[in-house]
C-alpha cells in the first residue's frame, strides 16, 4: 500500500515514467492526438503504463497532456473532454494497482494568450479547471503541470488546480529553451522562488532540452529549500517521413539522471523520445543515490544584464528625434523583383540630396516575390546614407522568424521598423504558399516593445535591448472606422510610437479619424499618393483595399486629360497645405519611380 505523496516525498528519490507519445508511435498507434486512444484503444494505453511500471516508474503519468478543452477543439474533441480525462484516470489505475501512483498530466494550452494571441487567460484558466476536475474526481494521487513555457499559463493552471482541490499535491514543471544565456543568468532561479511561493509541492523542469542542458538548469535552480523534478527530453530530435526520432540512449540519460539526483533531484523521469528502456536505465543508475547538491554561485540579474549589455547601448534613430522637433518627410522607394536594386539606391541617392528624412522599404507588398526589406535597408543606409523604415509584416514569418529578423536588422544597424499585418499569400505570386500570421500587427508591435526592453516575446534575456523606433499604420477611410480606431487604440497601447497613415484625398474623412485618435496623443505621418490619371484613380479607389478616392477627384483627373499628372501633383500639395499643422510628418508615395514628383509635392506644399 503506497503512502500519501507528500510523505513519499520525504524518502528519497521517486522514479516518473517517460513518454506516452513515443511509445504510441513504436506501437504504430500515432494518431493525434494521443488522447483518443484512452477510448479507442484503452487497452493500449493500459499496456504502455505496465511497461513503464515494470521498468521502475513509481509515478505514471495519465495520458491527458493535451486533455484541455481548448486543445482538444483543434482535433473537433471538445465535446469528449470529460470522458477522454476520466478514461485515462480509470486505465491509469488499473495499471497502477495499490503500489504506484497516478498523477494527472494537464499541459498548456497550446494557444498563443493574450496579448500577443487572441486567447484570453481566464478561457485558459476555465479549460484547466474543468479539466483538473475530472482528473480529481477520477482519483489522481496528485497532478503534474507540465512543459508550459508561458509561465503566466502556468500560473493560471496552478490557480485552477487550487481551485478545484486544496489538497491535491502538484508537481509543476516549466520548459526552459537551449539557451546558455538564460542559463548563465538567475531567471531560472527565481521561477522557481516564484513557482516555490504559489504553494506547489514540486518545482521542476522537462521537455525541450535533453539531459545535459536539464542538469545546467537544476544546478541554477537548486536552493536547499525546495523539492525539484526534472523530465529531460532523450535528445534533440530529427524530422524523418514526418516523425521525431531520437537519439540519446537509455545508458546516456541514466547517466545524467544519476548526476541530477546528485545535484538536488527528488522526481526523475524522462520526457519527449524516452521509452520502458530509458525509464528502466535510470531506475537503476538512482537506485540509492542520495541527494548530496553542492552550492551553486550566482551572478544577481542586474550584474548580468549589465555584462550583456556592455557595449550593446543602442542610439534611437535620427527620425525619432527629428519627430520631436520638426516635420518629416519620407518616400516610399518602389522594390523591383530579382537581385538589382541599383534604382532603389539610386532613389535613396535622390531623396537623400533633395532633404528628405527617410526612405520606405516595403515588405513584399501585395504578396510578390521581392528582396528582403532587412537587407535592402541595411544597403540603402549603407551605400547611400539615408535612414530607412523597414516594413515588416506578419504574413511570412512564425514568431521565431520574425525575431530572428528584427534581431539581426539591428544587428546591421536598423533602427525604424513599421510593423504590417500584411495581404494574404493567395493574392500574390505564389496562391498555393502558406502565410503565416502567427501574430497580427499588434502582437508584432508588443513584440518589438518588449525586445526594446532587452526581452524576447516570452520574456527571455536577449543580451541586450534593441532601440528601435516602432511605427504602426492605420486607414482613415476605413469602411469598419470604429474598427480601425479600436485597433489603432491597440496598437499605441501595445507600444507604438508613431502611426503612418494610408493615402488620403479629402478633409473630412481626415478631420475625423484625427478627432478620434486625439486621445492617443501620438504623432501621425500623413500618407500622400499623388494620382498620374484618371485610370490611375480609378484603380486605386476600385482595386486596392483602404484607398478611397471621392467621385469628385476622380471626375477632375478624368476632365484633366493629359494635364492630369499635374492635377494630380496638385491635388496633392493642396491638402497636404491644409492638413500639414495637425500632423508631424508627410510619407509620400510617388508612382512609377517618380521620385521628383515627391518634391513638387512638398515644394508646391510650402514644405
Amino acid at each position: 500500500m503506497k503512502k500519501p505523496f507528500r510523505e513519499r516525498l520525504r524518502d528519497g528519490v521517486i522514479v516518473c515514467d517517460g513518454a506516452m507519445g513515443t511509445l504510441l508511435e513504436l506501437y504504430e498507434y500515432g494518431e493525434k492526438p494521443p488522447e483518443i486512444h484512452n477510448i479507442k484503444n484503452p487497452e493500449i494505453i493500459e499496456r504502455a503504463h505496465r511497461e513503464y511500471i515494470e521498468a521502475g516508474a513509481e509515478i505514471i503519468e495519465t495520458n491527458t497532456f493535451s486533455g484541455n478543452r481548448i486543445r482538444l477543439e483543434s482535433y473537433r474533441l471538445d465535446d469528449k473532454t470529460k470522458e477522454i480525462n476520466e478514461a485515462a484516470v480509470r486505465i491509469a489505475k488499473k495499471a497502477a494497482g495499490e503500489e504506484v501512483y497516478v498523477a494527472g498530466a494537464v499541459g498548456p494550452s497550446g494557444r498563443l494568450l493574450e496579448p500577443l494571441g487572441k486567447t484570453s487567460l481566464a478561457d485558459v484558466k476555465e479549460a484547466f479547471k474543468e479539466q483538473v476536475g475530472y482528473l480529481v474526481g477520477a482519483g489522481v494521487d496528485l497532478l503534474i503541470l507540465e512543459t508550459f513555457l508561458d509561465l503566466g499559463e502556468l500560473d493560471a493552471a496552478i490557480d485552477a488546480a487550487k481551485e478545484v482541490s486544496a489538497d491535491i499535491p502538484i508537481i509543476a514543471q516549466k520548459t526552459f529553451s537551449e539557451d546558455g544565456a538564460i542559463l548563465a543568468s538567475d531567471f531560472p532561479l527565481e521561477v522557481v522562488r516564484h513557482l516555490k511561493s504559489k504553494g506547489v509541492d514540486v518545482v521542476g523542469s522537462n521537455c525541450t532540452v535533453g539531459p545535459q542542458r536539464m542538469y545546467g538548469i537544476i544546478k541554477s535552480v537548486y536552493s536547499g529549500d525546495v523539492v525539484l523534478s526534472a523530465q529531460p527530453a532523450a535528445g534533440i530530435p530529427t524530422l524523418v517521413d514526418g516523425r521525431s526520432i531520437y537519439h540519446a540512449t537509455p545508458e546516456y540519460l541514466a547517466t545524467y539522471a544519476k548526476q541530477l539526483v546528485e545535484a538536488g533531484v527528488t522526481v526523475i523521469g524522462a520526457c519527449c523520445g524516452s521509452t520502458p528502456q530509458h525509464i528502466r536505465s535510470i531506475a537503476e543508475a538512482v537506485r540509492g543515490v542520495k541527494i548530496e547538491p553542492k552550492p551553486v554561485v550566482l551572478k544577481s540579474r542586474t550584474i548580468v544584464e549589465a555584462e550583456q549589455a556592455a557595449g550593446q547601448v543602442s542610439e534611437r534613430s535620427e527620425l525619432s528625434k527629428k519627430l520631436k522637433e520638426k516635420f518629416v518627410t519620407t518616400v516610399e522607394l518602389d522594390i523591383p523583383r530579382g537581385l538589382d536594386i541599383s534604382e532603389v539606391l539610386e532613389g535613396a541617392k535622390y531623396c537623400r540630396d533633395n532633404g528628405f528624412d527617410a526612405v520606405n522599404i516595403t515588405d513584399g507588398a501585395r504578396a510578390r516575390i521581392r528582396m528582403s526589406p532587412i537587407a535592402i535597408s541595411h544597403l540603402v543606409q549603407r551605400e547611400v546614407g539615408i535612414e530607412a523604415i523597414t516594413h515588416l509584416t506578419t504574413r511570412d514569418r512564425n514568431m521565431i522568424g520574425l525575431q530572428s529578423e528584427l534581431l539581426g536588422g539591428h544587428a546591421l544597424g536598423l533602427r525604424n521598423v513599421l510593423i504590417v499585418t500584411g495581404d494574404p499569400a493567395k493574392i500574390g505570386d505564389l496562391p498555393q504558399a502558406q502565410s503565416v500570421f502567427d501574430v497580427d500587427s499588434v502582437g508584432l508591435v508588443r513584440i518589438v516593445r518588449s525586445m526594446n526592453g532587452g526581452r524576447d516575446s516570452m520574456g527571455n534575456q536577449m543580451g541586450g535591448p534593441t532601440s528601435y523606433l516602432i511605427a504602426c499604420a492605420a486607414n482613415p477611410s476605413a469602411e469598419r472606422f470604429d474598427y480601425e480606431i479600436e485597433k489603432l487604440v491597440r496598437k499605441v497601447e501595445a507600444g507604438a510610437e508613431v502611426i503612418f497613415t494610408q493615402p488620403i484625398y479629402e478633409n473630412n474623412t481626415f478631420i475625423k479619424f484625427l478627432k478620434a485618435i486625439e486621445p492617443l496623443r501620438t504623432p501621425v505621418v500623413l500618407g500622400i499618393l499623388p494620382l498620374r490619371g484618371h485610370r490611375h484613380a480609378e484603380f486605386l479607389h476600385h482595386e486596392i483595399p483602404g484607398i478611397n478616392i471621392p467621385a469628385r477627384i476622380r471626375e477632375k483627373m478624368f476632365r484633366a486629360g493629359k494635364e492630369a499628372a499635374d492635377v494630380g501633383i496638385d491635388i496633392s500639395a493642396e491638402f497636404l497645405r491644409e492638413v500639414k499643422s495637425a500632423v508631424q510628418g508627410a510619407y509620400l508615395l510617388p508612382p512609377f519611380k517618380k521620385y521628383d514628383v515627391a518634391v513638387r509635392v512638398l515644394e508646391k506644399a510650402g514644405i
